[in-house]
């Protein structure tokens, strides 16, 4: 699936429980269309001890995945908004860049 959403983006989330929460991503999985967002989607998981390989028993909380279409990019004004596109130089130096359609800014930083 394709996804404007990469590893690190600040993205908001606008449906499901976590509803209005915000995060960065932790993960992306470009195949299932789903984002690892920090702080999103808590899960409960238990596990049993096992001193050889030094894991401790009891219950863990972590993040799981939520599908992409359940967030939305974060401008650097922290308003959420959809990412177009746009070729940014001239010629041979020019590359796409990730852009806010609802203000304008680009949203790639610099490399």
């Amino acid at each position: 699936m394709k996804t404007k959403i990469r590893k690190n983006d600040m993205v908001k989330v606008i449906a499901g429980k976590d509803n209005g929460k915000t995060g960065r991503v932790l993960d992306v999985d470009r195949d299932k269309g789903r984002v690892m967002v920090e702080g999103v989607g808590m899960i409960k998981r238990h596990t049993r001890a096992n001193p050889g390989k030094q894991v401790k028993g009891g219950i863990a909380e972590k993040e799981s995945m939520i599908h992409v279409s359940n967030v939305m990019m974060l401008t650097s004004g922290g308003v959420a908004t959809r990412v177009g596109s746009k070729m940014e130089g001239e010629g041979a130096g020019a590359r796409r860049v990730r852009v806010a359609r609802k203000t304008g800014e680009v949203l790639d930083k610099k490399q």
